[in-house]
């Protein structure tokens, strides 16, 4: 199984980013069958060193998380985050399902 975590530093973000954001991940979700799992949530560790939210996703394969990455919506959400997104960091793993 193919992972991709993304955490973030974000800012400015309200109640309407989070209904935008929330919309992005169901419609990944919908329209994507390859994508095993898909969540933005709060980075709940306490050593996140200001990294407070991340995208938490797993594929079948690393051409599968390939397809993600150009796909529509991928694009469009990276997009419309970008202007909130203070610093990123993102991890891509592999491990035996």
């Amino acid at each position: 199984m193919f992972h991709h975590i993304v955490l973030m530093r974000l800012s400015g973000i309200d109640a309407a980013f989070h209904r935008q954001v929330a919309a992005y991940v169901a419609r990944v979700r919908a329209e994507l069958p390859y994508v095993r799992s898909y969540a933005f949530v709060p980075n709940r560790a306490d050593r996140g060193e200001g990294y407070d939210w991340a995208v938490l996703s797993s594929f079948h394969t690393e051409e599968d998380h390939d397809r993600y990455q150009a796909s529509a919506v991928h694009r469009e959400m990276k997009a419309y985050m970008a202007p909130f997104i203070a610093a990123l960091i993102a991890c891509d793993a592999e491990t035996r399902a």
